[in-house]
């Protein structure tokens, strides 16, 4: 599948959504291995609105050192909206994939455009000699009041199999946080043999995701 445009290919796991599970650490998906981080961003209006509209418009992944290419799809998928398969708490499937009348773009308070469930990027970076790409779709975003954020799901052509999210939250004291949370395992076999590599590689984008949202805040 990893031929078919980057708009046309689907996830290449099964358990959509279980980013959402408050039990991933314990009872991951079979087979793949969970991690989970919560950073303090920092305080106050102005660090909640940054981080907000950073996560939500890639600029969380653009400031660990990726280069996002925002695939292009044809006009009658990008007007409609994209809700992934459900799961109940023993993982078993409960609402099929469905696409449904809609499409707004939407935009923050200065007029940055963010992203929304469906949307399809090819991360890119580099490891060594080497430029890796990494095609991934979003399968949810959460918008409320105190909490922000969205996950991501890889597609075929993706060292990993697996899914990632990033939710912001705000604090009753005014405290803002970042949590991480992913469950992933190579996608192929030659991936398995680089794996422990691979893990650092995550590691250390984890920390530069912390990093990209706790620094000085554009004026």
């Amino acid at each position: 599948m990893a031929d078919l445009p980057l708009w046309e290919r689907p996830v290449s796991y099964g358990a959509v959504g279980a980013t959402l599970a408050a039990d991933l650490m314990h009872y991951p998906p079979r087979g793949f291995r969970p991690a989970a981080s919560r950073v303090r961003l920092g305080f106050g209006d102005a660090r909640w609105a940054y981080a907000c509209t950073a996560t939500l418009s890639w600029a969380i992944q653009r400031g660990s050192g990726f280069a996002v290419e925002l695939a292009e799809s044809p006009t009658d998928v990008t007007d409609r909206s994209y809700s992934p398969v459900g799961f109940d708490a023993d993982g078993t499937p409960v609402d099929a994939a469905s696409i449904d009348g809609g499409g707004d773009i939407h935009l923050a308070s200065d007029g940055t455009v963010l992203l929304k469930a469906g949307d399809t990027a090819n991360l890119v970076s580099k490891l060594g000699p080497l430029t890796i790409n990494a095609p991934v779709r979003v399968v949810y975003v959460i918008d409320e009041p105190t909490r922000k954020g969205f996950a991501y799901g890889t597609l075929s052509g993706h060292p990993v199999s697996g899914e990632e999210s990033w939710i912001v939250e705000r604090e009753d004291d005014g405290s803002v946080w970042l949590t991480i949370r992913a469950f992933s395992r190579p996608a192929r076999w030659y991936w398995w043999i680089a794996y422990p590599a691979v893990r650092v590689m995550q590691r250390i984008s984890t920390r530069r995701y912390q990093r990209a949202l706790t620094g000085p805040i554009p004026e």
